[in-house]
């Protein structure tokens, strides 16, 4: 960019500059500049090139997520003209009260937000008399909030994301007649030990203290507010009851927010109808009370509603179908009981969103009357409806998300949902349904999760749905599922597939070979045969794999080992042989890269029950446990029992540091334990039982203070068990049971069991192996001993000597005529040919 072209603008007064990189003093002197406008853009050092001075007539100062030097406040308090000065994520820091604004006294903006301004407000803000709008939110401020209190001009305040300490009278802002706009989220609110006795005299339209701490109780400025529009209290202790005299006060309060602001007791509406109010949201408080009959004719003109995970209890008032312009109604997490309304169904025909989730509602779904034909959202999961999936549901052709699952819902999966083309999420788990899995599915473009596992659904895996190209979670577990998987099934963008418990049977051919975004991969307990493919290698991103329970053979694939993510593997109750991969590793998703956690988490935030939200098995402690949420995350383990595995356990065992269980029972490893055992500081659970394990039980394993379940029973180790201290002490005979060479707590003494360890040949006391030479010598004294004693016998007895011979030469002539009748021709004759 021409620089000497910019200082021949003198007469320019308007200089917009979007996301452009600027050299070093890019702006120049622009005498007559009166708007600057800077957004998104990278300045070499400094954005002036001279004295700020000679900006004089600059009124209108915007600069967006651009990097400001730390001294930018000091040069622009030599600009007075300034009347509205917009700094936002600029990275200035360091404390206001060293800064230069403090001469813009002509200020009737300031807007410092998201940046990092530490420590308290000076008290130059008494200047800013002629201030209208003030935003220092998102920044590590602290304090009081006194300075504000001569800001009379002041009609918008934004403090939220500080450190702030505001008393919940509000006095500071007592005087500030113009205020309407009040925002202070995320400060502490404390209450005073003497309530202030006048009223403010100010009339807010907007009120947001949300996040604000232990509050305790509503502030009392609220009761002398009569114009308020919109009203955010969440996530506050106010432990009082739902405050009915907002509604009753402030005839035009549109939006009332009270989120998990600990609310209890009854929910009692206002006397009259409130015909403005629009949304209202009492969400996660502690209600425990029948919802007010009346509802719909108290708060006709509502559009959105959540009174969801509160403790409501009775039926589903029918004037909910009064309210014409509902759009979002969630009713979840309650005690609810009864059935659906049919007025609900057929007046709120403007329903777009409709959960009701998790309570104990029952009968038959809906009736053969539904006019929720917007409805974009259904969740009904978690109650006791029974029957059918209504036919009714297919008037809701809009439908992107259907969610029926834990019911008690049966018969087949209805065709029209073939028709349903908006769908991308269905979730009928845990229900009673049965017949095969409809091959019409795999027409279904749009869809992206399918959960319908905890069925009774059989027949083979559809073809059809290799045509699902956008799908990202597949469950279909526990189900009655046969035949194979088709090679073409490999969806590009899926990240969990789980198909444990099904009768899926063949082998692991192209499937999943392209679903390189695959983060969960369970076909655990199917009937699936041949080699771990080594294609699994190439899904990077796979975190949690589970074949256990079929019938896979051959070696663990190398290919394992590119798996940087690998949190769980669960290869056991296989038919798999050879050594373990020595490169094998694996480590919890809490200890990978952020920027992967995040994929997860986005994955786990997704609308439905998706990703780790998703059900786990896994087997610690000798036990199988059920995973999922966050505690999969937490979650590592490697479990390869009951294979057919040799070799030793490589001393590269080491390198899983942060696993929490580890399974080679039921093999047939040799060879030592590897002291690098004792590297494993994370670990709970090891088993290494029913091998052929020798030597001594490393002593350093007593350092390892988390483990709760250890057991090395029927093996071949010799020696003193571990030292009884630590986690070491809890462990019972049972886990050292079968391995006679052993001694010490809580097995039986070590100079009392039998012959020491110096006592043993140096095989047994280096190896721990059965005395082999014992052993030859031994049976070759038997077997002699019995050739010795049948010749004796013969010797004395002359009848049983003559017998004997008899028997003998009988069996020498049958072999000899059997070998010329048979086998000498045959000889004779291939030799002639």
């Amino acid at each position: 960019m021409n620089l000497e072209f910019m200082q021949n603008l003198t007469n320019l007064e308007e200089l917009e500059l979007w996301e452009s990189s600027l050299p070093f003093n890019f702006i120049g002197a622009l005498p007559s500049l009166k708007i600057l406008d800077v957004e998104g853009c990278n300045v070499s050092d400094s954005l002036f090139m001279n004295d700020p001075h000679e900006l004089q007539n600059l009124e209108f100062m915007h600069i967006e997520d651009t990097s400001l030097e730390n001294n930018f406040l000091h040069k622009i308090g030599a600009m007075p003209s300034i009347k509205q000065l917009s700094l936002t994520g600029c990275g200035l820091n360091g404390t206001l009260h060293t800064q230069g604004f403090c001469g813009l006294t002509n200020l009737r903006l300031l807007d410092m937000s998201n940046n990092n301004l530490k420590g308290t407000l000076p008290e130059c803000f008494y200047n800013f008399t002629s201030l209208e709008n003030l935003d220092l939110s998102s920044n590590q401020l602290s304090g009081d909030v006194s300075a504000l209190k001569s800001l009379t001009s002041l009609v918008e305040l934004r403090l939220s994301n500080n450190y702030f300490k505001i008393p919940s009278s509000l006095e500071p802002f007592f005087n500030l007649s113009k205020l309407k706009h009040l925002n202070a989220d995320n400060n502490t609110i404390y209450i005073e030990s003497e309530m202030q006795p006048l009223a403010p005299r100010f009339q807010l339209n907007l009120i947001s203290l949300s996040s604000c701490g232990d509050v305790g109780q509503f502030p009392h400025i609220l009761f002398h507010q009569h114009d308020l529009r919109q009203v955010y209290l969440s996530n506050n202790n106010f432990r009082e009851g739902f405050p009915n005299w907002l509604l009753n006060n402030n005839a035009n309060l549109e939006r009332l927010v009270l989120a998990n602001s600990s609310l209890q007791g009854h929910f009692e509406l206002p006397f009259l109808p409130h015909t403005d109010l629009s949304y209202l949201d009492v969400s996660e408080n502690s209600f425990y009370t029948n919802l007010p009959i009346d509802i719909g004719e108290k708060l006709p003109s509502l559009s959105f509603l959540n009174m969801s995970k509160n403790q409501f209890h009775g039926s589903i008032p029918s004037s909910i179908g009064d309210m014409n312009f509902l759009e979002a109604l969630d009713l979840s997490n309650n005690q609810l009981s009864g059935g659906l309304p049919e007025h609900l169904t057929m007046g709120c025909f403007s329903l777009t969103s409709l959960a009701l989730s998790n309570n104990k509602l029952q009968g038959q779904m809906f009736s053969s009357n539904v006019n929720l034909t917007k409805l974009r959202e259904l969740h009904l999961d978690g109650n006791h409806f029974s029957g059918k999936i209504p036919d009714s549901l297919s008037n809701c052709s809009f439908l992107s998300t259907l969610d029926l699952s834990n019911n008690v819902l049966s018969g087949e999966i209805p065709m029209w949902m073939e028709n349903m083309s908006s769908l991308s999420t269905l979730d009928l788990n845990n229900n009673e349904l049965s017949g095969d899995i409809p091959r019409w599915m795999g027409s279904m473009s749009n869809l992206e999760e399918i959960v319908m596992a905890n069925n009774h659904l059989e027949g083979p895996f559809p073809k059809e749905f290799c045509h699902l190209n956008d799908l990202k979670l597949l469950d279909l577990s526990v189900n009655n599922i046969s035949g194979r998987l088709p090679s073409c099934f490999s969806p590009l963008w899926i990240s969990q597939v789980h198909l444990s418990r099904n009768k899926l049977e063949g082998a692991l051919t192209n499937v999943f070979h392209n679903s390189t975004s695959l983060v969960t991969l369970d076909l655990s307990n199917n009937h699936l045969t041949g080699k771990i493919p080594r294609w699994i290698g190439n899904l990077s991103r796979l975190s949690f794999l589970l074949l256990n329970n079929n019938h896979f053979e051959g070696g663990i694939p190398i290919q394992l080992c590119k798996l940087g993510q690998l949190s769980l593997i669960d290869l056991s109750n296989n038919n798999l042989s050879g050594t373990i991969p020595p490169c094998l590793k694996i480590t919890a998703l809490n200890e990978i890269s952020q920027e992967y956690v995040r994929y997860v988490t986005d994955i786990a935030q997704a609308p439905s029950s998706f990703s780790i939200d998703e059900p786990i098995e896994f087997r610690v402690k000798s036990m199988s446990y059920s995973y999922k949420g966050i505690v999969l995350t937490y979650l590592s383990g490697i479990d390869l029992s009951c294979n057919k595995l040799t070799g030793e356990i490589p001393s590269e065992v080491k390198n899983l540091r942060n696993i929490y269980a580890l399974n080679l029972s039921q093999n047939n490893l040799i060879g030592p334990i590897p002291p690098a055992f004792s590297n494993l500081k994370q670990i709970e659970s090891l088993d290494l039982s029913h091998n052929n394990l020798s030597g001594k039980i490393p002593p350093q394993l007593v350092g390892l203070y988390r483990l709760s379940y250890f057991s090395v029973a029927y093996n071949n180790l010799s020696g003193s068990t571990p030292a009884w201290t630590a986690q070491f002490a809890t462990f019972d005979e049972s886990s050292y049971l079968g391995n006679p060479l052993l001694c010490g707590k809580p097995l039986k003494d070590c100079s009392t069991s039998g012959p020491s360890a110096s006592l043993l040949p140096k095989a047994s006391t280096e190896n721990g192996l059965i005395d082999m030479i014992s052993f030859y010598v031994t049976f070759v004294v038997s077997y002699v001993m019995a050739i010795l004693s049948i010749a004796c016998v013969l010797y004395i007895n002359p009848y049983w000597r003559q017998a004997w011979f008899y028997y003998v030469g009988s069996i020498s002539n049958c072999c000899y005529y059997f070998l010329e009748d048979h086998i000498l021709p045959k000889r004779l004759h291939c030799g002639n040919m």
